[in-house]
């Protein structure tokens, strides 16, 4: 059994280089553990996915233009998570307002080629399958 995630929990992607916390806005009126509960279409960037830090990745085009600048020595430039798809896979048998719940086992994947994934859920009685 997995955890449900919450608002507050710590996420980590792949090419980022600080952790960053999972926003969830009130409109699914769930709670658990007395916080709000996510679903799978908690990805937005900003709204719910904040910035990572500093990104690492080639494929974001302002790390390789600076990259480029500084003749091929890799330099991170600030992060700004583009993810286009929900959260994967997300609770099968566990419905937030009719879609999945989201379990600490899920990721996702910014446009940048970065993996994000929970590295804390938020709570820690909760569980879903």
């Amino acid at each position: 059994m997995s955890l449900q995630v919450v608002t507050g929990a710590m996420l980590q992607c792949s090419f980022g280089v600080a952790p960053s916390t999972l926003n969830v806005l009130p409109i699914h009126r769930t709670m658990a553990a007395g916080v709000l509960a996510a679903n799978i279409m908690d990805h937005l960037p900003i709204v719910n996915i904040p910035p990572f830090g500093m990104c690492s990745s080639l494929a974001n085009p302002t790390v390789a233009a600076a990259t480029a600048a500084a003749l091929g020595v890799l330099t991170p430039m600030p992060c700004v998570p583009v993810v286009p798809a929900p959260w994967a896979p997300g609770s099968p048998t566990v419905l937030l307002d009719s879609q999945p719940a989201l379990n600490n086992s899920s990721k996702c994947v910014c446009i940048w080629a970065g993996v994000i994934s929970i590295s804390m859920a938020g709570q820690f009685t909760v569980q879903v399958p």
